[in-house]
């Protein structure tokens, strides 16, 4: 809930700060003394567009903070709010509240922060949306938007239409992927064959070929060397003779093995102990050479003695560079691009059979979307009635004794070029993402009166009595979100009046309920009064505050929202007359 606000530069208001706490918080102040601006606050913590002139005049920038806490609000209010702190990086205080800030500059430039996070006016809506609802003057519009009655009716049957509405969206999901993978297959069927046979006779190519990795850079290596084969070999021949001796040619010498044999037999048959003890060193020497000589006789050994071996690396390197020019730079990438292919070519099976058995999945996903749909429609029927008899029961203490509400819910029918068709009872539906179903509030004003839709039927005032009662049915659904009101009892009085104050604080033993009222009758049902003034420093310069009234406090605004009675005996008396029917309504005792 909404615990605390700070505003700064808005409208008349230059500095204010409101304490809010649980039950109804109403507002009250005389027209102008900026009431308004409470709400556009919380307009801009919601994420709305920031407007430049709503900053005070000669002030840089307008500021808004509030405070929220989620210690009131259900599960799924609660899991959402952390999922957008977690995504921000924001923090939360030190006793689990968290602050959200929008700065609004003279220049229309608007700053967001949450949680100590820079963050875009969009997450600050992400944050706000669980916590907090604003009906102001011109968002009860949005009651008139068909996916907004959609909305109302499925919070309304949560309990029976939610499964059901998961489970269509579960079904409906595999039906598209299932129907625009037949509806690729079968438009591009030419084009598809075409590039399997494509892809099929690269892959021809490839394995004919059948590279091998590194192979490309293996044949490089062996085609240097064969290139220098006669002097790689006369170079190893010439060293392995200079170590082992001439085996051809004996006459030309002994090799470096045969003297230094000589010369460690001569060491070891002297008698001087200096000169024998040089006789290991030699030993080591020699077995050096024994294994050098040895390694000599295997490279020559392995040295190609075929003079065609190189013509046929040759060739082979043609083949593989074949591939590199068509496929990949490298041999390792034509292996890469092989198997990727080959995943290709395994999607793009056009035969048939594969088409005829696509088909008939589909057929089988369509006939669980359909049945899902069926079951979906009818939950919402049922529960169409029910929510527009509780609602119609509602107006009838809010000055709307015989107005009617009827919620129809019928299928959307579907276009012609619909990206969702569905056949269900002989009939062309959109099955959209909410199921097949448009849902309509229409509005019979009086006994007797056609029913129209909301939109052609009901006035700002009625609208706005409309979503009171609305909102009191639907809070049963929910518990712990700020409802915010702005006027929402304009154009009524007298006993009326006190009932919209009845539904508001009946409201706000659910949910944290903010109202902006010129009603004394509702401003006597509060919990909390909050009062907003306005003073002149006479020098033209307007200031708005905003400060909780005492008991006493109470019955002087209350007397003064009489025709300005605040100064009358009388005034105050039948304040306090007001204040006690509405101690005792609240209680549930009869005055």
């Amino acid at each position: 809930m909404l615990t605390e606000i700070r505003i700064d530069g808005l409208g008349v208001i230059s500095t204010a700060t409101a304490q809010f706490h649980e039950g109804l918080t109403v507002l009250t102040g005389e027209t102008g003394a900026g009431k308004t601006m409470v709400v556009t606050s919380l307009h801009l913590l919601s994420g709305a567009r920031a407007d430049a002139g709503r900053v005070r005049l000669g002030a840089a920038r307008a500021v808004v903070e509030g405070r929220f806490t989620v210690d009131d609000v259900n599960d799924a209010a609660r899991a959402e709010v952390t999922q957008v702190l977690e995504s921000a990086a924001a923090e939360q205080d030190d006793d689990g509240s968290i602050i959200a800030i929008r700065t609004v500059g003279s220049d229309g430039r608007s700053r967001a922060h949450l949680g100590g996070r820079g963050v875009p006016a969009s997450v600050l809506a992400d944050f706000t949306a669980p916590l907090l609802t604003v009906h102001g003057q011109n968002d009860q519009l949005r009651l008139q938007r068909p996916d907004q009655q959609l909305s109302a009716l499925d919070q309304f049957a949560a309990d029976t239409v939610g499964p059901l509405l998961r489970k269509y969206t579960v079904h409906r999901r595999a039906w598209l992927d299932a129907r625009a993978e037949l509806l690729e297959r079968t438009a591009r069927s030419r084009e598809l064959a075409q590039e399997a046979d494509r892809l099929q006779h690269s892959l021809s190519e490839i394995d004919a070929i059948a590279p091998e990795p590194g192979e490309d850079v293996r044949i490089v290596d062996e085609v240097r060397r064969l290139s220098d084969l006669d002097s790689l070999r006369e170079a190893a021949a010439t060293a392995h003779d200079a170590l082992a001796g001439p085996v051809d040619s004996p006459e030309e010498g002994s090799g470096a093995l045969e003297l230094l044999g000589s010369a460690r037999a001569r060491i070891d048959s002297a008698d001087d102990p200096a000169l024998t003890a040089l006789g290991p060193r030699l030993g080591e020497a020699i077995a050096v050479v024994v294994d050098l000589t040895t390694e000599l006789s295997g490279y020559l050994s392995d040295l190609p003695s075929d003079p065609g071996a190189l013509d046929s690396l040759l060739t082979r390197q043609a083949e593989l560079k074949s591939l590199t020019r068509k496929y990949a730079p490298d041999i390792d990438g034509v292996i890469a691009w092989a198997d990727d292919a080959r995943s290709r070519l395994g999607s793009l099976d056009v035969s048939e059979e594969t088409l005829t058995a696509l088909a008939a999945e589909v057929d089988i996903a369509a006939e669980r979307v359909r049945e899902a749909a069926r079951k979906l429609s009818a939950a919402r029927k049922k529960a169409a009635g029910k929510l527009a008899s509780a609602v119609s029961a509602e107006l009838g203490g809010l000055a709307m004794g015989k107005a009617r509400l009827e919620v129809e819910v019928h299928p959307m029918p579907a276009g012609p070029q619909d990206s969702a068709p569905l056949t269900i009872d002989g009939k062309d539906v959109h099955a959209g993402s909410s199921g097949i179903d448009e849902v309509e509030f229409r509005l019979s004003a009086h006994s007797g009166a056609q029913s129209l839709p909301l939109s052609k039927s009901a006035s700002g005032g009625e609208l706005s009595r409309v979503m009171l009662a609305l909102e009191v049915v639907l809070a049963s659904s929910d518990h712990g979100a700020t409802m915010v009101f702005d006027e929402v009892d304009a154009g009524v009085g007298g006993r009326a009046a006190v009932e919209i104050g009845r539904r508001l604080a009946r409201l706000a033993r659910t949910h944290q309920v903010i109202v902006v009222t010129h009603l004394p009758q509702v401003a006597a049902f509060a919990d909390t009064h909050l009062v907003v003034d306005k003073s002149d420093d006479g020098k033209g310069k307007v200031n708005s505050g905003v400060h909780a009234l005492t008991k006493d406090e109470r019955v002087i605004e209350l007397a003064r929202m009489l025709a300005g009675l605040d100064d009358t005996e009388t005034g105050r008396a039948h304040a306090e007359e007001l204040l006690e029917l509405a101690r005792a309504e609240k209680s549930g005792a009869t005055v």
